[in-house]
This record gives structure tokens, C-alpha cells and sequence, in this order.
């Protein structure tokens, strides 16, 4: 008798030993995923110098940063421009310096589990949010951009430090950097719009562009507000004048790239 109870003893020990090697799909899909390492490479947009470095030290300085996404090895900004209905979301190759800017330093901000495809889409979303006639040096601006992206990415926003020469002019909106208003003679930024990828909507917001650019631009050179940013004005140094949504010259540093053959 004992030897019958031994083996069924055994016969359930082996079910419970079969049981537990059992892989969990759940387990199996988390550790397989591939994680995506979202980084923030930042740029001075004041010439090297006593100034700009006093300015980094303080955390005050005047930036410009990119969302570097190492799995599509784009690096995605925002800029200001002219073209109506038109994304100002434009990326380019990691650790491109903007016109007239200084790479300063990259930041790790966290990591995303999520595929490719999904950033993209993500990032395609977020690039109708980010049009470049909305614009404004002071309250969406590259950096507002940046730390929405990678708060939609790593769910956390980027440091507020990087922006916060913005928040002074804000608070005081008079004193705006005159490096940013009178610009270098610098082209605008490389690269490429991410609205480019919809050829047919492009070709037709191109179209649109080419056609209305002339009298568009000089419209808006005419009818500028008097007051503080006529104090201000800068002269553009022969390059076309564009404005961000309250009027004041975007430095090309800002500026988003044209469409591609334009």
C-alpha cells in the first residue's frame, strides 16, 4: 500500500513543478520591451563670453533645446514661422547646432517603453498643438515645446531651469534680451518639418505659402504695435522678418526650417 500513495505523491509534485515553470506572457512582454532613452541636448543662444557664462553659472541663461530620441536618432525643436496652418515641429540630426547657437550640454531625461511607431505618432500629435504662427518667445517657445514632448514621453516634464529666462520676460515683458530681438545674420535652423512626411497636405500648404509669402510678410512688417517692441525693433540685417504671435522678431535660432524646396 505504501508504494501506490508514493507515486501519487509524485504524480502531484510533478503537476505543481510543471505549474510553476509556466512562463507569464505578461512577464515575458515587460522584460522583452525595448527601452527608449529620451535625452535634451541644449544649446546657448548667446555668443561665448564672459556674459553667457556668467548667465549659464546662475541658471539664467538664454537656450534653446532639442528632444533627442535615440531610438529614431531625430532630434525634435520648435520654431516660429510664417505659414499658416503649418506645424513648426521640425527635426534634425542629433546635436545640431541652431544658428548662431553653442552646444551647451545633454541631459538625460528619462526612458520610454514605448515602440517606435508610437513615439512617432506621439510626436506627429503633438506637432498639430505646436503650430509655427503660435509662436511666442515668451510663453511657447522652444523649451515649452521640449518639456511637453518629453513629458508626454517619460511622463515627466523637462527641468524648469532650461526656460527660465523666459519667466523673466514674463514677469517684466519690456525687458526682452536685445540678442534675441536684433538676431545674428545667421539662415534659419537645418532640418526637415515633421508635417513633411503628409506630401499631399504639404505640397498644398507650399503652394499656398509660395503665393501669399511676399504680401504676407510685408503686411506684417508694416502693421508692427508701437510702443515697447518699437524700442526694441531689431533690423533683421537684410534676412525677411518674421514675428511671433505678440510681434516681436524671431531670432533664427527660433526659426522652424521652410518646406523642403522652397
Amino acid at each position: 500500500m505504501p508504494e501506490p500513495n508514493k507515486q501519487k505523491k509524485t504524480h502531484h509534485s510533478s503537476r505543481r513543478s510543471s505549474r510553476t515553470r509556466r512562463p507569464n506572457p505578461a512577464r515575458r512582454t515587460t522584460s522583452s520591451a525595448r527601452k527608449t532613452e529620451i535625452l535634451i541636448n541644449v544649446y546657448d543662444l548667446l555668443p561665448p563670453g564672459k556674459l553667457s557664462s556668467a548667465l549659464w553659472f546662475i541658471g539664467s541663461s538664454l537656450l534653446h533645446t532639442g528632444v533627442f530620441v535615440k531610438a529614431l536618432d531625430k532630434e525634435y525643436a520648435f520654431g516660429g514661422h510664417d505659414r499658416p496652418g503649418m506645424s513648426g515641429v521640425y527635426w534634425t540630426r542629433p546635436g545640431t547646432e541652431p544658428p548662431g547657437g553653442t552646444f551647451r550640454c545633454e541631459l538625460l531625461q528619462g526612458f520610454t517603453f514605448q515602440t517606435e511607431s508610437e513615439i512617432e505618432g506621439i510626436i506627429k500629435d503633438i506637432s498639430q498643438e505646436f503650430l509655427g504662427q503660435s509662436y511666442n518667445l515668451l510663453t511657447n517657445n522652444c523649451n515649452h515645446f521640449t518639456s511637453y514632448l518629453c513629458e508626454k514621453l517619460t511622463s515627466r516634464p523637462a527641468p524648469s531651469w532650461l526656460n527660465r529666462a523666459a519667466s523673466i520676460g514674463v514677469a517684466l515683458p519690456c525687458v526682452v534680451p536685445r540678442e534675441w530681438i536684433e538676431p545674428p545674420d545667421h539662415d534659419t535652423a537645418d532640418g526637415e518639418l515633421v508635417e513633411e512626411d503628409d506630401d499631399e497636405r504639404t505640397s498644398m500648404l507650399r503652394m499656398d505659402y509660395n503665393r501669399a509669402h511676399s504680401s504676407f510678410s510685408a503686411s506684417r512688417r508694416a502693421s508692427e504695435d508701437e510702443g515697447c517692441n518699437n524700442a526694441i525693433k531689431g533690423t533683421g540685417k537684410g534676412k525677411d522678418v518674421i514675428m511671433d504671435i505678440e510681434r516681436r522678431d524671431i531670432p533664427a535660432s527660433e526659426r522652424a526650417p521652410p518646406p523642403r524646396g522652397h
